[in-house]
């Protein structure tokens, strides 16, 4: 498979990511109407790296600017995020929703082995203060894929030891600015390289193409240790270890220092359906990519993430690539909506903590896809509300159209545009329809 189509590939597998708008299904499942708990939380989320911009001292970084490089484009100076948090949060605000999901970028705080930013922390002191003036509650992810490039340079999270350094950084983060967080995660997403290439499929082969290693190996060579793991980039086995060790250690540091916050993590799942037989295949996928984090939060957790934007087909040969038939999004995903509510019921069957949905949306340059996106999956939380299963937020992925990873500034799944040139903001009529929805805490018409 080429490079380009490793790209559109991944694109179209996944959790939150890329970028040519097509039309709604025509059919989709009824949007549910009603009053939803008191108390229930409506957001909007963005990640440090993706919105902030120049982020120069994190791994991500680093391998957006060297050659080779799997990146599109470098996310550079991101969408300004760090500079205009408080127009945003504010904007937020106004559109009547309550609750703000972002990330602390542990580069900016330790951006070299030891030494923690006084001023980084103070910043991010700043957003949190934001949310207090808005009224808006604060999600707080301590890390979102992206470590500092030292880190990455040790081998990231592959050795015995890099749970201990997190739980470092959790410490003092927690420290400074854990009276201020009403929720946090210490990882976004820590399942990702097993959903996407834990069972066979276009992407399987991926952890071995030459033009990933190449792009390892050179931001090794550059780091001077010849060593290089971050993110979906290294030893998936050793990095699923190690994030494992983390989440514990990292929990237990927050914990230590503020004892009645909320903490979990989230996790990127697929609405998986067997077909053709292949319910085996799928059960193996789901032991592999979801059931380690289950028993993670068993042991450590307060409440888990859910993070969904799509259905995944799976036959006993591996992933099948969608229906003929099917609507996809600009980020080359099944337009499927209706997939949360059957996310949120798997997860419920396995977990006795409460179910944040954390992330959920899609990319698409209209406006009216969103808007019906967003109308069919909050039905789907009503209906699992209604029997009986204990989900609390709805939390849109993105606030803003944002950096995307690999594939550059070409995905929209923000409910506020930018234009980078400017950094003006727009506000999408999507956003208003989650206001509405926020304000009257239900879907009533």
């Amino acid at each position: 498979m080429n490079h380009d189509a490793r790209r559109r590939t991944l694109l179209g597998l996944g959790t939150a990511l890329a970028g040519t708008a097509l039309l709604p299904a025509a059919a989709h499942a009824a949007a549910a109407r009603g009053a939803f708990p008191k108390g229930f939380l409506w957001g909007a989320a963005i990640a440090g790296h993706q919105a902030e911009g120049d982020n120069v001292a994190s791994d991500a970084w680093l391998l957006e600017n060297i050659q080779p490089t799997e990146f599109k484009e470098p996310s550079g100076a991101g969408v300004d995020h760090y500079r205009l948090y408080d127009q945003d949060i504010a904007t937020l605000a106004s559109l009547g929703l309550n609750t703000f999901r972002f990330s602390v970028e542990w580069a900016r705080v330790e951006p070299v082995e030891g030494m923690f930013s006084v001023a980084a922390l103070e910043h991010y002191r700043d957003v949190l203060l934001s949310c207090r003036r808005h009224k808006v509650k604060a999600m707080v992810s301590f890390n979102h894929f992206v470590t500092p490039a030292w880190f990455a340079a040790r081998g990231g999270w592959e050795p015995d030891d890099s749970a201990q350094l997190y739980a470092r950084y959790c410490d003092k983060v927690a420290r400074h600015l854990g009276d201020l967080i009403d929720m946090a995660t210490t990882f976004n997403e820590p399942n990702l390289p097993r959903l996407l290439f834990g069972i066979p499929g276009p992407l399987s082969g991926m952890a071995g193409n030459p033009r990933m290693k190449e792009m390892l190996a050179k931001a090794g060579r550059l780091a001077g240790t010849g060593k290089w793991s971050s993110w979906i980039f290294g030893d998936f086995a050793k990095i699923e270890a190690g994030l494992l060790r983390a989440h514990a250690a990292g929990f237990q540091a927050i914990k230590a220092v503020r004892p009645q916050l909320p903490v979990g993590f989230s996790i990127a799942i697929a609405d998986d359906q067997a077909v053709d037989g292949g319910e085996a295949m799928r059960d193996r996928k789901r032991a592999i990519a979801y059931e380690p984090w289950f028993r993670a939060i068993s042991e450590h957790g307060d409440f888990i993430g859910v993070q969904t934007y799509t259905r995944e087909l799976i036959g006993p040969d591996g992933v099948r690539p969608p229906p003929k038939d099917a609507t996809f999004t600009s980020a080359h995903m099944e337009y499927y909506p209706q997939a949360l509510e059957a996310t949120i019921r798997y997860t419920a069957q396995h977990v006795q903590v409460p179910i944040y949905v954390t992330e959920n949306g899609v990319s698409t340059d209209d406006d009216t896809q969103r808007i019906a996106y967003i109308r069919t999956a909050v039905g789907g939380v009503a209906n699992c509300l209604r029997d009986g299963i204990p989900v609390k937020s709805y939390i849109h992925w993105s606030l803003l159209d944002n950096f995307e990873w690999i594939f550059g500034y070409g995905p929209h799944f923000g409910l506020i545009g930018v234009d980078r040139a400017t950094m003006q903001r727009t506000v999408k009529p999507s956003a208003r329809v989650l206001g509405k929805i926020a304000q009257a805490n239900g879907i009533t018409a």
